[in-house]
């Protein structure tokens, strides 16, 4: 009987085409843009702002200096995308390799893809040496009945880390420790997503003093960076209540019924993995202390790095692999498990290879703006036709309705440039002065930026750190983006009448 209940369900799972499957088809449909599309060019100037005692200089586009490229005879130019391409250079079927091999260090695609597989690896010795788990069953004795309160109390601490600096690829390790947290307290994988993950994304997109988004918007659209820090703060708390509301009622439902779960399925590997290790709870002793000891200073020498110094990938990923290494070390030296010096390499090499398919998604995204063109603004781009187009569009409606056109354009944006500093970079000397045009004031412009940014880094396929933490969770893309399209339909929702609503108060 159970078997024929099960049977009608197996199909809805497969559903949503697969993360590799969904940015193929992407990549498909750029590339027919090339083709439909005349490629357009703006020019570029340094601008300057003060945020504290700091000036902070960036390059971004002149709006008025957009121009369709014409060719000899004064037609645009469409520059349809051949399907290959030699010597480098890209093609439709190149953009898995180029985008690998793109940016920096610093950042978006090869940069973040490191920084993921170091902190896999770094968090397989880790969790290789066992005090994890017996963590736990220690924490659990401890706090009989009120485990409870670990949904309000962390997601309040992971939103205000989201709001206060950013925090977005230092959530991955939290989620590697928080999953199984949250499943042998009785609550799911997407239970520990939500206060981790989640809620630094609902930090990050409600922020009053976030230097990669909010403070570069501000200084790109010529307002005081850090203005506006009232309304800012009283929408950080509400949309964190609304967070934490949320979440707790999914829990507790969840709790009541685990069988109830999307990610029933998946956290089975957690389940089973912490039943067979629950005879640590009667042997946990000094090494454990100590791995934990460790772990916790290191979280914390992370955070004043960010926090202090402006640490960044390159910074972070060597903090968590000298974590990684000195709690291999603590493992050997204690024998935790039985680990050898070869287990130190064994543990760094499985847990990478868990977030070699998150890595990967990195730069497969990538790869769509390579095949657009790059997101250059002086490069002749199908990018900069698209921008200079919904610019247009924007002008000429009301205000309120030219806001919340300015915020859903970038929500879809975001899918293409997940980066919060690179998309007000590029899409905020477009939308200041559109702004100024239709009636709405720059802070509101910079408000539609934010929340667009921020909040569909909760679902969007293309962002490295939520496949990241997806991987971490070993909770598959179409599964939690069923789960998460009911929350991400409330907080558009809430989003949109909170633009609509700054616009119609005259926010400055």
């Amino acid at each position: 009987m159970a078997n024929r209940k099960e049977t009608p369900l197996a199909p809805k799972a497969t559903r949503v085409p697969d993360t590799y499957i969904i940015i193929f088809f992407v990549v498909l449909c750029a590339a027919l843009l090339t083709y439909l599309i005349p490629v357009g060019t703006f020019e570029t100037h340094e601008i300057s702002y003060q945020m504290g005692e700091s000036t902070k200089t960036r390059t971004v586009l002149i709006p008025e200096t957009f121009k369709i490229v014409t060719d000899e005879a004064g037609n645009p130019v469409k520059q349809g995308i051949r399907l290959f391409e030699p010597f480098g250079e890209v093609g439709v079927l190149n953009y898995v390799f180029e985008g690998f091999v793109s940016g920096s260090k610093w950042g978006s695609a090869v940069g973040v893809m490191a920084f993921i597989l170091v902190i896999g690896g770094a968090f397989g010795i880790i969790l290789r040496t066992g005090a994890v788990e017996a963590g736990l069953y220690k924490m659990l004795a401890k706090t009989k009945g009120a485990e409870a309160a670990i949904i309000p109390v962390m997601f309040f601490l992971f939103s205000l880390g989201g709001a206060v600096f950013g925090m977005g690829e230092e959530a991955i390790p939290f989620v590697m420790i928080l999953v199984p947290a949250c499943v042998a307290l009785g609550y799911d994988s997407i239970t520990a997503l939500l206060i981790s993950y989640g809620a630094t994304q609902i930090g990050f997109a409600t922020s009053w003093m976030n230097p990669f988004s909010v403070a570069i918007a501000q200084g790109v659209a010529q307002i005081p960076v850090l203005s506006g820090a009232a309304f800012r703060i009283a929408l950080w708390v509400g949309f964190t209540l609304l967070g934490i509301v949320f979440t707790w009622i999914y829990a507790r439902k969840v709790k009541a019924n685990p069988e109830s779960s999307l990610a029933y399925a998946s956290d089975a590997f957690f389940r089973d993995d912490l039943a067979k290790n629950k005879e640590v709870q009667a042997e946990f002793g000094l090494g454990h202390s100590l791995v934990l000891l460790t772990l916790t200073a290191g979280m914390g020498w992370v955070i004043w790095g960010v926090v202090r110094h402006e640490y960044y990938i390159p910074e972070i990923a060597t903090q968590f692999f000298v974590i990684g290494l000195i709690c291999g070390v603590i493992g050997v030296l204690f024998k935790l498990g039985g680990m050898t010096w070869n287990t130190i390499a064994e543990s760094f090499r499985d847990g990478a290879k868990d977030l070699v398919g998150a890595a990967m998604v990195v730069g497969m995204a990538k790869g769509i703006i390579l095949v657009l063109g790059g997101d250059s603004p002086t490069a002749a781009t199908v990018m900069n036709t698209v921008l200079h187009s919904v610019g247009n569009m924007i002008s000429g409606l009301h205000s309120a309705v030219s806001a919340w056109i300015m915020y859903v354009f970038q929500s879809v944006f975001n899918f293409f440039v997940v980066s919060g500093s690179g998309q007000a970079a590029l899409t905020m000397p477009l939308m200041a002065p559109l702004a100024d045009i239709a009636g709405v004031t720059r802070q509101v412009a910079v408000l539609a930026f934010q929340l667009g940014d921020g909040l569909t880094n909760l679902i969007v396929p293309t962002s490295g750190v939520l496949m990241a933490c997806l991987g971490a969770a070993r909770l598959d893309w179409a599964t939690w983006a069923r789960f998460q399209i009911k929350f991400q339909g409330l907080l558009f929702a809430v989003s949109s009448v909170v633009v609509v609503g700054a616009v119609l108060m005259g926010f400055k």
